[in-house]
C-alpha cells in the first residue's frame, strides 16, 4: 500500500509563490507518474501538472508559473510543485496521484488560497 501525503498550502495573495510537497512511503523514483490536481469549490478535478518518466506536462493555465523539478530539489521521499506568481483563480484543494506498479494512489489534498 502506497501512503501519499501533501502538504504545503496555505493563504498568500496574488503574485505570491507557495511550494507544495507530495510525499509517499516508497521511493520517489519507483513511481511511474506523479500528478497534482486541484478542485475548486463548485468545479471538478482538474490536472495541473504531471510528470513522468522522462516528460513533464502542465496544463495551459499554469505553464509558465508551476514546476514540477525533476532533480536536485526532491528528497528519496518528497516531490514538489513549485507555484509562482499565484492568481485567485488557482484557488482550491491540491491533490497528489502516483502511479505505482498498475496502481493509483491519492492524497488527502493541502487547501491553497491566494487572495487578490
Amino acid at each position: 500500500q502506497v501512503q501519499v501525503e501533501e502538504s504545503g498550502g496555505g493563504l498568500v495573495q496574488a503574485g505570491g509563490s507557495l511550494t507544495l510537497s507530495c510525499r509517499t512511503n516508497v521511493l520517489i523514483s519507483s513511481l511511474n507518474v506523479m500528478t497534482w490536481y486541484r478542485q475548486a469549490p463548485g468545479k471538478e478535478r482538474e490536472s495541473v501538472a504531471t510528470i513522468g518518466r522522462g516528460y513533464t506536462e502542465y496544463a495551459d493555465s499554469v505553464k509558465g508559473r508551476f514546476t514540477i523539478p525533476r532533480d536536485g530539489a526532491n528528497t528519496r521521499n518528497t516531490r514538489y510543485l513549485q507555484m509562482n506568481s499565484l492568481k485567485p483563480e488557482d484557488t482550491g484543494v491540491y491533490y497528489c496521484k502516483v502511479t505505482y506498479g498498475f496502481r493509483e494512489y491519492w492524497g488527502q489534498g493541502t487547501q491553497v488560497t491566494v487572495s487578490s
